[in-house]
């Protein structure tokens, strides 16, 4: 099994942090206020679906204020939502979604798990989400996230009693959390999780209700309260010097994928909760009550509790060091306890603590970010203890034959620098390299596989590549982890870290993920090859299907360095008549093939990722025909529709909002505005008359889906047009031809049902619902058991030209090679461009 190769620091506030950030150096400050969570043993898990779905407000209170250990599960990724950041959509997106949820918990302080459930989309009903979920499997999940995190609380995002009134995903993850609240603790109930963890049974589970689920403010205000429970989350932390809800505004702003970016507020502001089971607290303002969360709590712990509480109330916030030798004694009796799931906890709480309190700075850096197996890998040590406490370097070691021996003695503000080296190996003999765990293996729509049963639920893989420092402070040896990084100086940001990264000696990719064959005229296709290591040696060869044909059958190259890519060129012959398939880019080294591609995902807002991913691309031999050559794009919040249109033989130009003027757009026979172009672009509320204008004269405009919500100007189309948030979320929905004869459908391509086969995801989405007489809905379709709509495909003549407005996802539709996608979309182009025989059909 493939295994990934991370990097996790691990502060103070929080008990997960992001992958490869800046290691954590806490104030007085936070110490004090991780020395008081120490002294909290209680837990608090809050479920919903999807990353944004969490209430950050409420896991900052439980977190911050409470000092609860409280974690959010997701039950998926992300994958199926929309990208307003850059092009990556499904497992890429996913992939960066999770890395947007780890660095919110850092910035509230929760922790993150996930299940195996995959997001295919938006889904109308929890009946359907299950199904393509595998209910019993994401079940499986749910109850050991419960049995692992052992909660005391549990709180719900939505109501599960509300089947069909909202997502079907976020039903399904409050009816599971239900469902799982007591199976959790039957050991006859997903038995085969109770390797992993043992039973468990939380106290209390409640819905986090709101006056939106009352329909106002007013409702909310005169309903029955008597089953709720208040917070007021609007505390203020001097410690920090930020309102419980600043540091929640800042948390969700992470999720900038999603456009989610928050103001943070000051102030009262009340957050509820209603029971769903377990009993009522008496006193409503201890949402714990009848739990012990002292060191009592565990056998041992009276004592613990003790010494910790006196290092609370003693803490002496100019000289954190002097609470050291009463932490590790503490530590020492941690390591004794019998309740194995408290003494993990609190033995990596304390830990850290213990570091932050003595100054103790402890780095293992790579020479490299990226190495491959059997490469040597020189790694500079550093350790600096900055208190007058005594301390021993006793040794380090890694499992990958790094073992020193030291007995270095560490004084105060004195950095010890040492420089080793170590073999990337594999003590199980399997391949490493480092991509996210749920992306290894093939799964289905709804669900991700995952063969290795110590990974499930975990948001990213365990590092695998550590140093062990060993610190003996009063006479006690305690272990540090640290994961190896690699940095480097960057003239704008400063201090730069990456994770060090195994990947494969060799990588391999086609930039375009979609060829379309409009003739049966032979391409020329690039391959790109990544050295992994220097001097590559390898043979390329390129897998295409049966009946296409491909020369030259492989190609010898040779690399020289490392990270240095190469570029070879196929010539793929597609068939005579429509077909469409797979072609697979191969690289040989030795014995060894391979054939993903290395994609690195780097956002200012997330650390940076690499993800390895099956290369492929698919080829289209397409009947398609097209009239108009130039066409003006304006980019919204990002799609692929410059380049596949470029794919049949446009020429595409993507605008800027300023590059808009008349004599710009007079060189083109339509304009494309991508999706949430009007929710995302603000300058382009100024430039909508010289739009309007180009249509009057004769141009075409095409428009696709916006959002009602956030939308930034008036007049989004020249005719009356109100959007909605109509959507068809099956695929494979029937199309109804509501204007058989329209030109859409004729000219210059015949449009028929089978260019609505093979879509993915959805048809479409955020339809208008009213509409001026001007336009001419063309298609209807509708998800089973709602009605008809009509709003999927608009369009109306302006002057000469024509405006078309479509909520149709061509965004996801033109990555998979949709042929009808590419066809119907060429005849919105090309409308009005044809016969007058064409024209005249339009206007009858």
């Amino acid at each position: 099994m493939l295994k990934r190769i991370q990097v996790t620091f691990i502060c103070l506030l929080i008990s997960l942090s992001a992958l490869a950030q800046q290691p954590q150096k806490p104030n007085a400050s936070e110490i004090y206020e991780s020395i008081k969570k120490l002294n909290f043993l209680g837990s608090v898990l809050y479920v919903a679906a999807h990353p944004d779905d969490e209430n950050t407000r409420l896991i900052s209170y439980m977190a911050n204020e409470v000092k609860a250990r409280t974690a959010y599960l997701s039950l998926t990724r992300g994958d199926g939502g929309q990208n307003l950041i850059g092009l990556e959509i499904r497992e890429l997106l996913g992939v960066i979604r999770t890395q947007e949820l780890l660095t919110a918990r850092q910035i509230d302080g929760g922790e993150q798990r996930f299940t195996r459930a995959n997001d295919f989309g938006y889904s109308k009903h929890p009946d359907e989400t299950l199904e393509i979920w595998n209910k019993d499997e994401v079940l499986s999940d749910v109850v050991l996230a419960i049995r692992q995190f052992q909660p005391d609380i549990i709180i719900n995002r939505f109501d599960h009693r509300t089947p069909g009134s909202t997502h079907g995903h976020h039903t399904s993850s409050a009816m599971l959390s239900v469902e799982a609240f007591d199976l959790a603790a039957s050991k006859t109930a997903f038995p085969n999780t109770l390797e992993e963890a043992d039973v468990w049974q939380p106290k209390r589970i409640f819905f986090n209700t709101s006056w939106w689920f009352y329909g106002s403010q007013e409702n909310f205000e005169k309903a029955d309260k008597s089953n709720l429970i208040g917070f007021d989350i609007g505390v203020y932390y001097p410690s920090s010097g930020l309102s419980n809800t600043e540091i929640a505004a800042l948390s969700r702003s992470q999720h900038k994928s999603q456009g989610f970016g928050n103001t943070g507020t000051r102030g009262s502001q009340m957050e509820y909760i209603e029971l769903i089971k377990g009993n009522m607290p008496s006193d409503k303002n201890n949402l714990f009550e009848g739990i012990d969360t002292s060191w009592n709590r565990v056998k041992g712990g009276q004592a613990i509790g003790n010494i910790l509480k006196d290092v609370e109330a003693n803490f002496d916030f100019k000289n954190p060091s002097a609470s050291v030798p009463k932490l590790v004694e503490a530590y020492t009796m941690i390591q004794r306890l019998e309740d194995e799931h408290w003494k993990t906890i609190k033995t990596k709480e304390i830990k850290n603590i213990i570091a932050a309190c003595a100054g103790l700075y402890l780095e293992a850096a790579a020479e490299t970010n990226q190495a491959t197996l059997n490469d040597k890998i020189n790694v500079t040590i550093e350790a600096i203890n900055r208190s007058n406490l005594p301390m021993t370097l006793a040794s380090y070691n890694n499992p990958n034959g790094l073992h020193v021996n030291k007995g270095i003695t560490l004084t105060n503000n004195n950095k010890i620098s040492l420089d080793e080296s170590f073999t990337v190996a594999s003590s199980s003999g399997e391949e490493i390299v480092t991509t996210p765990y749920w992306l290894t293996e093939k799964g289905t729509l709804g669900m991700y596989k995952v063969s290795d049963k110590s990974l499930i639920g975990k948001p990213e893989t365990p590092d695998f590549f550590n140093v062990v420092f060993n610190v003996t402070i009063d006479g006690i040896t305690i272990p540090f982890t640290r994961p190896i990084v690699y940095k480097t100086n960057d003239p704008v940001k400063g201090e730069v870290y990456k994770p060090f990264e195994v990947i494969p000696e060799a990588t391999i990719k086609i930039a375009e993920k979609v060829i379309i064959f409009n003739t049966d005229a032979e391409k020329e296709i690039p391959v790109i090859v990544r050295a992994g290591h220097d001097n590559l040696q390898a043979t390329v060869t390129l897998s295409v299907p049966n009946n296409w044909n491909v020369i030259p059958k492989g190609q010898e190259i040779n690399i020289t360095n490392k990270g240095e890519e190469q570029t070879v060129i196929f010539k793929v012959m597609p068939p005579k008549s429509q077909s469409e398939g797979l072609i697979t880019p191969m690289v040989t080294v030795g014995a060894q093939t391979y054939s993903d591609e290395l994609i690195e995902l780097d956002y200012e807002h997330i650390p940076f990722q690499t993800v390895l991913m099956p290369s492929e691309s698919k080829i289209v031999r397409l009947d398609i025909k097209k009239t108009g050559e130039n066409i003006a794009y304006i980019a919204g919040a990002g799609d692929v529709v410059p380049e596949s249109l470029e794919q049949i033989g446009y020429q595409v130009i993507t605008l800027a909002p300023s590059e808009i003027t008349v004599e710009n757009l007079s060189r083109f026979d339509a304009v494309v505005v991508g999706i949430r172009a009007y929710n995302t672009v603000e300058d382009l509320k100024f430039k909508q008359d010289i739009l309007f204008d180009f249509v009057e004269k004769g141009g075409n405009m095409i428009v696709q889906y916006n959002t009602s919500r956030g939308l930034k100007i008036d007049n989004l189309a020249p005719y009356k047009l109100e959007l909605s948030r109509d959507r068809v979320t099956d695929e494979f929905a029937e199309v109804k031809f509501l204007e058989p004869n329209h030109t859409l459908l004729n000219y210059p391509n015949k449009i028929t049902q089978e260019d609505f086969e093979g879509w993915t995801q959805e048809r479409g989405l955020y339809f208008p619902d009213k509409w001026g007489k001007e336009f001419t809905p063309i298609l209807s379709m509708h998800d089973k058991g709602e009605s008809q709509k009509k709003g999927s495909l608009l369009v109306a003549q302006y002057g000469k030209g024509y405006y078309i407005y479509t909520g149709l996802s061509f965004f996801r539709e033109f990555p998979a090679g949709v042929s009808g996608a590419y066809r119907l979309f060429a005849n919105m182009l090309s409308i009005g461009k044809g016969t007058i025989q064409n024209d005249q059909k339009l206007k009858n």
